[in-house]
């Protein structure tokens, strides 16, 4: 392959002791995917494996605990606290290795942010602490309220002695053939808790001047140094801002390289935040692409070894244009490559419209996974976690599939389905595949969901998949089908109240309606425009219609009240995205972001209904305690959703194979929605049966054949 693409991330670099092949780095991320003692397995070693086949030169594995018994980052991460431990951390070295790429294992001690155990956490400080958008977040049951998590302050020995099990773990990252090590120092984990000023309240040798908060990562590597060697490379992942009153800033953050250039670290990996301030820390879709280059750039001008910046980097002509500036020696790619570990390879070939980029939705590969102690998974890439989705075969036997509707949930069980080398056609109602996704494109916010709505595209007319617009079959044109994949989506529920279809009442879905006629999707016919709305508008539901809307129109000037019978807007939202969105309906602004707030602060009204709307724009409202109260409105949209499932049981009724996937079987979230359409896809074949719950299921055991 040519690397005349991007010769600058293509062009090898000198890292310590070793070379890597090129400038992509995949920046440690904790999959929390080993088994329950802290050893590698066949997931971890997978995962880590696809990313060097993927062509990423420089692969730092996340998260590994140097003391399971004090503190894990995630339930199952990797442990490197034992001995009998090397031998699968070896497996892992060798299966990176045999790709090309060069490779080292972060050690990270969670200290007071430990997701198991949960009491008895350890910090520079006693504290108590709220760090909801953390894994290891105060576990608060159906039952109870929050009080916080308590945290003790180290004593002087325990420190030494975790110093020692961070040089042992070192060590046995060498014995396991690694190139180098990582120390994770940032986000507010133990290394970051003794050099943060915010945290560290000290008064001994650890803690109060700028010298004695670093003397802790210090030690470390110097222990490091005495068991492996000062040639043994030893990387250093750290914020470039804390971004809170009384963290460390980027002043700081320069001083810190300075002092661990002198004392033999081989490179700085740059990244952001506290997680007390989880939205620079995760950087969810607000964030723009690259906007915490700035960090790097700064540090860079005052060291020689290499600096590795990160965050939100996604396309290949912005990293390249961030090695050319000479603004970082490498770039740092993490939930991208979880999104498509072959990143590496596309930007070589030139291939860059291949390239699946992660929307920075937060959902598979944090909310729903390691937040909630599970394994980590992607909400748009159906292989993390699940290896059905590497290596699959041929069907072993063709069939003719229908899939009625093309939102995400229809388009992924196209792509699966056609290559798996099933005849697949899409009927749309509409004129343009994406579904609910193409709600998200008028929202500033969002747009990044509208890479995968185009990636999707692209995939499935690269297939040839046959695509039916303006079309809803009915059951008598679906009979020459082997199975009808319904994916209609969810539609505006409209309750039977007085006003409901009024002039001033309109769906979230007018109001979110693209309008971007640039656009290369964009429907021969054009659209109808978004409806004109009036100065103060009342949003109805609690979901993603929901708040996008509000976003959309708070944005756009105007007074949003969203009204929500639930006790508080937003359970379902992904607690990074939650924070960040919770500060702009206030008026402020996610940490690290810049940009105009919204004019009105957003007023959110709980645990409260609409009653009636008037027709001279008065609505009635009811609180949970049946008040009434009324308000003046110039319009009101709805947006509570519900399953599209009109065509499902006409469908069933004919007796055709049928099963209904995505929003049109629950109202979810995208990861929901690919991973039904990725499913179902994977199981059409030989012996295809719908079961007793209405499913498609197949390769029953031998003389199970009902």
């Amino acid at each position: 392959m040519s690397t005349n693409n991007y010769p600058n991330l293509f062009t090898p670099i000198k890292i310590g002791n070793f070379v890597a092949p090129n400038r992509i780095c995949h920046v440690p991320t904790d999959i929390s995917s080993a088994n329950a003692d802290g050893s590698v397995n066949q997931r971890v070693i997978t995962y880590h494996e696809e990313i060097a086949k993927g062509g990423t030169g420089f692969i730092i594995v996340g998260a590994s605990t140097p003391d399971k018994t004090t503190g894990r980052p995630t339930v199952t991460c990797i442990a490197v606290d034992e001995d009998p431990l090397i031998p699968g951390l070896a497996e892992l070295a060798e299966a990176m290795h045999r790709h090309g790429a060069k490779c080292a294992v972060q050690i990270q001690h969670p200290g007071r942010q430990s997701a198991w155990p949960r009491h008895d956490m350890i910090s520079a400080t006693d504290m108590v602490v709220d760090i909801p958008g953390s894994a290891g977040h105060e576990v608060v049951y159906a039952e109870s309220m929050a009080k916080g998590k308590s945290i003790r302050a180290m004593t002087v020995e325990e420190i030494y002695n975790l110093i020692e099990k961070f040089a042992e773990g070192a060590w046995r990252v060498q014995q396991a053939g690694f190139d180098g090590v990582e120390l994770h120092g940032a986000h507010g984990y133990l290394i970051a808790q003794f050099m943060s000023p915010y945290v560290n309240k000290r008064n001994d040798r650890f803690g109060g001047s700028f010298q004695s908060r670093m003397r802790f990562t210090l030690e470390i590597i110097a222990r490091i140094q005495q068991k492996c060697g000062k040639d043994f490379p030893i990387g250093l992942r750290y914020s470039g801002d804390e971004y809170i009153e009384g963290g460390r800033h980027l002043d700081e953050s320069v001083k810190v390289a300075k002092v661990m250039e002198e004392a033999g670290v081989a490179w700085l990996d740059i990244s952001a935040g506290i997680f007390e301030l989880p939205g620079p820390t995760m950087d969810p879709m607000y964030y723009p692409q690259g906007w915490n280059t700035y960090t790097a750039d700064e540090i860079k001008k005052h060291v020689s070894i290499p600096v590795i910046t990160s965050h939100t980097l996604r396309d290949p002509d912005y990293c390249e244009k961030i090695l050319a500036d000479s603004k970082a020696d490498m770039v740092g790619l993490s939930r991208q490559l979880i999104a498509d570990p072959y990143w590496a390879n596309k930007a070589q070939a030139g291939e860059k419209k291949e390239i699946r980029k992660c929307v920075s939705c937060l959902v598979g590969c944090w909310q729903e996974s390691l937040m909630i102690k599970r394994h980590m998974r992607c909400a748009i890439n159906p292989a993390v976690g699940d290896e059905r989705f590497i290596n699959f075969g041929p069907a072993t036997k063709k069939m003719k599939v229908a899939i009625v509707g093309g939102g995400p949930a229809g388009l992924e069980a196209a792509r699966i389905s056609t290559l798996r080398g099933h005849s697949v056609t899409i009927f749309e109602k509409g004129e343009e595949l994406g579904g609910a996704i193409l709600y998200c494109c008028t929202v500033h916010s969002k747009s990044k969901m509208r890479w995968y709505a185009d990636w999707q595209r692209q995939q499935v007319a690269k297939l040839g998949v046959e695509v039916k617009y303006n079309t809803v079959p009915s059951p008598e044109a679906l009979k020459g089908y082997d199975v009808v994949l319904v994916a209609t989506g969810a539609k505006v529920e409209r309750p039977d109240i007085r006003g409901i279809d009024g002039k001033n009442v309109c769906t979230f879905e007018d109001v979110l309606r693209c309008t971007n006629k640039g656009c290369e999707y964009w429907p021969e016919h054009g659209k109808k425009a978004p409806p004109e709305l009036g100065e103060t508008v009342l949003v109805w539901g609690d979901n993603f219609g929901a708040a996008d809307t509000s976003e959309k129109l708070a944005a756009d000037g105007k007074k949003v009240i969203l009204v929500t019978e639930n006790k508080a807007f937003g359970s379902w939202m992904e607690p990074c995205h939650k924070d960040v969105f919770d500060k702009r309906c206030k008026g402020g602004q996610g940490e690290g972001l810049s940009g105009k707030t919204y004019a009105h602060p957003v007023t959110i009204l709980t645990g409260s209904t609409v009653l009636e709307i008037g027709t001279n724009r008065e609505v009635v409202l009811l609180d949970a305690k049946f008040n009434r109260a009324t308000i003046k409105v110039d319009n009101v949209v709805l947006a509570k959703t519900v399953p599209e499932v009109e065509v499902l049981e006409k469908y069933r009724s004919a007796g055709l194979a049928v099963t209904v996937i995505g929003d049109a079987k629950k109202v979810r979230n995208l990861r929901g929605a690919v991973t039904d359409g990725a499913d179902r896809a994977f199981v059409l074949g030989e012996g295809l049966k719908v079961n007793a719950n209405s499913e498609l299921i197949a390769n029953l055991p031998t003389g199970i054949d009902l």
